[in-house]
């Protein structure tokens, strides 16, 4: 069988090692597939440069295909201008996540770890309601976008690979991924600023290449468009497809590793057997009779491992395939191999005496525990338990009350100075016992005043003791409602002060009076007392 010259393009290396490293030994040559460091330059394998071959990987034609070159670490959303020939194609903004610094928003947490490098972009597909006031904007559509390093050529075959990502499954429901292209990159950004804008097609100059469903959760899964542009295209935008999206929960999602390259620079990489978590995991390569084929993990050769297919795949780490023709060399891009492994936060309340039962196991004491569960495609499960332990709370509770007033607690209601306990259920139905010492405020209003000028009862005032800030007012009223006396700012405990018996300048008629006082106590609240007194002549 013959290489096709189209998949490979293979470079006329004959792979031989050139020698050792200036720090190894002379003479000696790393033979690449052993696993040994046969040179004794600390280098084994494909780590060491004797054993350098093209790697047979596309070229995207999107610049920065994984956003790891930077020109500034994002410190907050909205930041996608940080990552190297991105452009915030549309209005409402795309975000930039990185490792460096912001690693995106708290309740929306990307999985980890990221596909390719250290970088990722971050999405939304509509907006819930409580934004600015207003309700959901099921147009709010976020799309980064570039111009390309090389212009996709009308007619001819090519594939869009992409790793979206998913978090929440509130949160990342199925939607759609559209991939929009342009004639001129003048068209980046589009919708005049418009953050109702919704998708570019909505817009002049775009139009719709491809697109593809997804649904996933805490996870990443790769994707493709395969698309035969009708025109040449020089820009792109990637995002959300243009139904609107009503909702009242954050939509969002994730991209990282985008490769954009002719569908013939495909052909020769690594594929997957069965899900990463099985027991039958295992990864493939094309077969072609005239090619050798060599394993790699790492960059160590895994001995032994020379057939197209690398079966029960137990260890994580990246994986590669060296294919050797005749005079020639090329190796595959890596596959990094990672099973997932999804994370539950669990927090839970039990009172003394109580138990919590968690993966087989009784707790009883506060404190951090963790297990490990396997889900239906045999990945780990680690759910972590927070547990707090409440034991027989005892409060004290001090409280004052007005003469003639009551103090609740516990279904019940006191009116008298003491030292009373009730036990009461908090909220999470755990006992507490509550001592409550009660007191009244000091505070005395005469019942009756004679203003006769003696010396003795000459006004009407209040007399306050010091659990009680100040009397803000002192009115008086006759039994028909009218204002006999009214004073703001009354000077308390001065019998010189407060009502002398007088309304308009002359004598009041003797009788009864109601009285109503605003006093405020210690801790600067407000309280209104009221009742009789008379006014003796």
């Amino acid at each position: 069988m013959k290489i096709s010259p189209v998949l490979f393009i293979f470079a006329a290396l004959l792979f031989s090692g050139a020698g050792a490293e200036p720090d190894g030994r002379p003479g000696l040559v790393e033979a690449c597939d052993n696993a040994v460091d046969d040179d004794a330059d600390g280098l084994i394998d494909l780590n060491d440069p004797d054993c350098g071959c093209p790697v047979a990987a596309p070229v995207s034609r999107i610049p920065n295909p994984s956003f790891e070159e930077q020109d500034c670490c994002p410190g907050n959303r909205s930041q996608m201008d940080c990552a190297t020939g991105w452009i915030q194609a549309s209005a409402p903004t795309t975000d930039y996540l990185h490792t460096c610094n912001w690693l995106g928003w708290p309740d929306l947490p990307p999985p980890r770890p990221f596909p390719d490098g250290e970088g990722c972009m971050g999405f939304r597909n509509g907006r819930p309601g409580g934004n600015n006031g207003g309700g959901p904007q099921p147009n709010w559509k976020e799309y980064a976008g570039a111009c390309l390093t090389n212009p996709l050529r009308a007619g001819v075959a090519y594939r869009f690979e992409f790793y979206v990502g998913f978090t929440h499954r509130d949160n990342s429901p199925p939607t759609s991924i559209v991939f929009f292209g342009t004639a001129n990159c003048n068209n980046l950004p589009f919708g005049n600023n418009d953050p109702d804008f919704g998708c570019p097609t909505n817009g002049p100059g775009w139009m719709q290449l491809g697109s593809v469903s997804i649904n996933g959760a805490n996870q990443w899964l790769l994707k493709e468009i395969n698309v035969v542009p009708t025109e040449d295209i020089y820009a792109i935008a990637i995002g959300p497809g243009c139904v609107q999206s009503p909702s009242n929960i954050s939509t969002y999602y994730f991209f990282d590793k985008l490769v954009l390259a002719e569908e013939r620079e495909f052909s020769f990489r690594i594929s997957t057997l069965d899900h990463p978590c099985s027991e039958a995991f295992g990864l493939s390569i094309p077969f072609y009779d005239t090619l050798q084929y060599q394993w790699y993990r790492d960059g160590v050769a895994l001995v032994g491992q020379t057939s197209p297919q690398l079966e029960d795949i137990k260890e994580p780490g990246d994986y590669q395939v060296r294919a050797l023709g005749p005079n020639s060399c090329r190796i595959t891009t890596a596959y990094r191999h990672r099973p997932p492994a999804f994370t539950t936060q669990l927090r839970e309340v039990i009172c003394e005496g109580e138990s919590y039962s968690f993966g087989g196991r009784s707790l009883q004491y506060s404190g951090n525990y963790q297990d490990t569960l396997k889900t239906a495609n045999n990945c780990d499960s680690i759910v972590r338990l927070e547990l707090e332990v409440i034991g027989q709370v005892a409060d004290t509770v001090y409280a004052w009350i007005f003469e003639g007033g009551s103090w609740p607690l516990g279904g019940r209601k006191y009116d008298k100075p003491g030292r009373y306990t009730a036990t009461l259920t908090s909220s999470y139905g755990c006992d507490s016992l509550v001592l409550l010492i009660l007191d009244t405020y000091k505070v005395y209003i005469p019942n009756a005043f004679s203003p006769n000028g003696d010396g003795r009862n000459d006004t009407f005032t209040i007399f306050i003791g010091q659990d009680i800030k100040e009397v803000l007012r002192l009115q008086a009223f006759s039994r028909w409602g009218g204002l006999a006396f009214d004073s703001e700012g009354l000077e308390a405990n001065a019998a010189g002060f407060g009502w002398d018996g007088r309304t308009g300048g002359k004598p009041a008629p003797p009788g009864v009076y109601v009285y109503q006082a605003t006093i405020v106590t210690m801790d600067g609240q407000e309280h209104r007392v009221s009742g009789e007194v008379v006014l003796v002549r």
